[in-house]
């Protein structure tokens, strides 16, 4: 049985607009604008959709993949469901983490210098890395679903019910919950990791799709079905191999969704020079990734047109602001003809280009201050009008980062902005490395197309 099953409800996304009175609908990840039938129309008038049929199954299913909507289900009884921890020399996290714990728990001690002590532990008599861990802990266990949760993690009360619901879906392998900082954050650095982890996907739930605004969920924690994973984590991979993991399931035909309702606290990294190790300890894994998962590892994603307008405006000339308006121009009047059937068609071309354009100036300037940034800082030296374009998008980059990201309530834009260019330059750095390991651009290319 791949169908929703009945009585199973999904709820329109908010952020999604509907046009020419609820005949179509803009927005999901990546953003789509879907034309409607009178009828599916008709049967979202309300914001939700309950499966009934086979036809509301399929329309939830459309919605669901696309972003559109999101399961409406409410908590369920917990599933049997088995705990894995891998663990390498952290007694006090799981000591603290067990406490958090009713579920069997088995905890995989990775060749720590002193072993682990809990009720149930596996050892590993030397390091075999994260994936092995994990993968020792799946053979031991024999229940339908397991958890994968960090040693250095603490899940937050009815987190297991929230994930256990979305398995009522029988193509979902995965489910993930948001993860938050650990108790109150201690100094700027801190209070920058508590807004800005890379662990933290942020407040919106969706699909988990490669090449998407959440194209994979950490490790940390995450919710599986057991029979979806077949041989597990690739423990020939020390970093990623959570990314993979992903891809993997998604390439095998199985669902998976990231759920910020259900939340685990980790303890974040927050000296200077630990912090910076890891963000380029992430960078590194991209090119394992990219041999792996060719194409899925881009830095950037852009629409031909949008990525001619964006590079035509970052070059800070006058030929390039017309180059860009002309680009728009075009995209425009293409995009009009194909919306003809629309009653506005020229409106909603309109916010498609914006949106568009604004998503391919995000992208562009992120990537100049986070992947490239070691061509940006070669391409300044060479030029006085490169340097201000460079240094006015570091700057705007990470005020609008600071605006977007809750930073205001938290640390003054000055100590936002120079965490968040560490940070991009932690991770450039472990991705050029990474790179050059490999004898490989493939994370490196863009993709435009």
């Amino acid at each position: 049985m791949t169908e929703l099953p009945a009585g199973f409800r999904v709820r329109i996304d908010p952020a999604v607009r509907r046009l020419d009175g609820g005949a179509a609908l803009l927005g999901g990840s990546p953003t789509t604008l879907l034309r409607l039938k009178p009828q599916a129309a008709e049967l979202i008038a309300d914001g939700e959709l309950t499966v009934t049929s086979p036809a509301t199954a399929a329309l939830a299913r459309r919605f669901l993949d696309l972003g559109i909507a999101h399961p409406d289900l409410g908590p369920r009884p917990v599933a049997e469901v088995t705990v894995i921890v891998p663990v390498k020399d952290n007694q006090p996290g799981i000591d603290r983490l067990l406490k958090s714990l009713a579920q069997h728990v088995i905890v995989v001690d990775d060749g720590s210098a002193i072993p682990i002590q809990a009720p149930h532990v596996i050892r590993h008599a030397q390091c075999r890395g994260p994936a092995a861990a994990r993968n020792t802990g799946l053979a031991a266990a024999t229940t339908e679903f397991v958890v994968f949760i960090d040693s250095d993690a603490v899940p937050v009360a009815g987190w297991l019910a929230i994930l256990s619901a979305h398995f009522a879906d029988p193509t979902l392998a995965l489910v993930a919950p948001r993860i938050i900082s650990l108790g109150d954050p201690a100094g700027a650095l801190g209070r920058y990791e508590q807004i800005r982890s890379s662990l933290d996907l942020g407040a919106k739930p969706g699909p988990v799709v490669p090449r998407s605004p959440v194209a994979y969920v950490p490790s940390a924690a995450m919710m599986v079905r057991r029979a979806a994973l077949e041989d597990g984590f690739d423990e020939s991979m020390h970093v990623a191999e959570d990314v993979d993991l992903c891809w993997r399931l998604h390439e095998a035909g199985w669902r998976l969704r990231y759920e910020p309702a259900a939340q685990v606290a980790h303890e974040h990294r927050t000296t200077l020079r630990t912090w910076l190790g890891r963000k380029a300890f992430y960078g590194v894994g991209a090119a394992p990734l990219a041999a792996r998962h060719a194409g899925d590892v881009a830095p950037l994603v852009l629409a031909p047109w949008s990525a001619a307008a964006g590079v035509a405006l970052l070059s800070g000339t006058k030929t390039g602001a017309v180059s860009a308006v002309a680009a728009t121009g075009f995209a425009g009047f293409k995009l009009r003809r194909t919306l003809g059937g629309l009653a506005h068609p020229g409106r909603a071309a309109a916010r498609l280009l914006a949106m568009g354009l604004g998503g391919a100036l995000w992208q562009l300037a992120s990537g100049i201050c986070r992947h490239y940034w070691p061509l940006a800082v070669l391409v300044g030296l060479c030029s006085r009008r490169a340097r201000r374009v460079i240094a006015l998008v570091a700057l705007s980059e990470g005020l609008a980062d600071w605006a977007t990201h809750d930073g205001p309530g938290n640390l003054d834009p000055m100590r936002y902005v120079l965490f968040k260019r560490l940070d991009d330059v932690g991770y450039g750095a472990g991705l050029w490395w990474g790179a050059m390991r490999a004898r490989s651009l493939q994370a490196l290319l863009p993709r435009v197309g």
